[in-house]
């Protein structure tokens, strides 16, 4: 009997740890983000995020025939019930179990169809101000004063991708 409480008081013990520890994986200003994340979809306010409140998200977002299915799915990952906890792990779990290096480096490969392992930095400044969350000049040029670039203006990638991810050794 004692030694099943022992096990019982582990098990919580880690639980408690497993969810405190996923509120050390952010910055706090990056935790009070997911918190509204999760109160836009909560839509019932119930705390928990359920298939309505994603219905009812995607619908907010021009999304009318939303596939049952992928809601489903989406639901399965949080193994239960997805509260703000649940919520904020299976972030860290998406952003933790990616290699960034091997991520960017995918990227950059995009931009490389003859596989040369450069890019030209005209290329890359022009798509960096022009796609997604576009860069301005300024971080283009921050950018490119850490950027290995050769005499023909081409970026070698690979050095890039380890310069994003471990830094410039020249700041040490």
């Amino acid at each position: 009997m004692a030694s099943r409480k022992a096990a019982g008081k582990a098990a919580a013990k880690r639980a408690q740890r497993g969810s405190s520890n996923v509120f050390s994986m952010f910055e706090q200003s990056q935790i009070q983000e997911f918190k509204e994340a999760f109160s836009c979809i909560d839509q019932n306010r119930d705390g928990i995020i359920s298939k309505s409140d994603l219905k009812e998200t995607y619908m907010q977002l021009g999304k009318m025939n939303v596939n049952e299915d992928e809601l489903d799915e989406m639901l399965k990952e949080g193994k239960g019930p997805i509260n703000f906890t649940v919520f904020l792990s299976l972030f860290g779990e998406k952003l933790n179990g990616t290699d960034p290096e091997d991520s960017i480096l995918s990227a950059f490969k995009i931009l490389d169809p003859d596989a040369t392992g450069n890019i030209n930095k005209d290329e890359l400044k022009h798509f960096l101000m022009t796609q997604a969350d576009k860069f301005t000049a300024e971080e283009v040029d921050q950018m490119f004063a850490v950027t290995p670039i050769d005499v023909a203006g081409n970026i070698d990638y690979k050095s890039l991708c380890y310069i994003i991810t471990h830094g410039d050794e020249k700041e040490d």
